[in-house]
């Protein structure tokens, strides 16, 4: 049994932020106040509070594509990742990375995707076809 983890970022917008990962994404709201909204972010609590949100930028890499740094996100059941990439698809979310299958028919392979939320914060999503791999060489 994994530990949950805690995360608080900044967002400009708590109203925006409300409706990315509430209504979106379909995370149950918890706690708040004026300036803070708690969210279950796929079993994980994170807190997003009203202020400016560091800049992040394409440094990292990632099979030769440039990725987000910093990024945070969640490791979802394959089913769901999907069914969550379609959603954000068709809600026009723009993706950083468009979803794609990485290392396809290896212990690891996955499925990944990324983007940003309204306030510029960079997530990453993923989902493991064997989900005991995710830790796998």
């Amino acid at each position: 049994m994994t530990s949950p983890f805690h995360y608080s970022f900044l967002t400009r917008d708590l109203d925006e932020a409300r409706r990315f990962y509430g209504a979106l994404l379909g995370c149950t709201e918890g706690r708040s106040t004026e300036s803070w909204v708690d969210f279950d972010f796929f079993g994980n609590q994170i807190s997003v509070h009203r202020g400016e949100p560091p800049p992040t930028q394409n440094v990292g890499k990632v099979d030769g594509i440039s990725v987000p740094m910093p990024h945070f996100g969640a490791l979802l059941e394959w089913e769901l990742f999907h069914a969550l990439a379609a959603r954000l698809a068709e809600a026009g979310v723009p993706f950083i990375v468009s979803p794609r299958v990485r290392f396809a028919g290896e212990p690891g392979e996955q499925a990944t995707l990324f983007l940003r939320d309204p306030g510029g914060n960079a997530l990453e999503f993923k989902a493991f076809r064997h989900p005991a791999n995710v830790f796998q060489r």
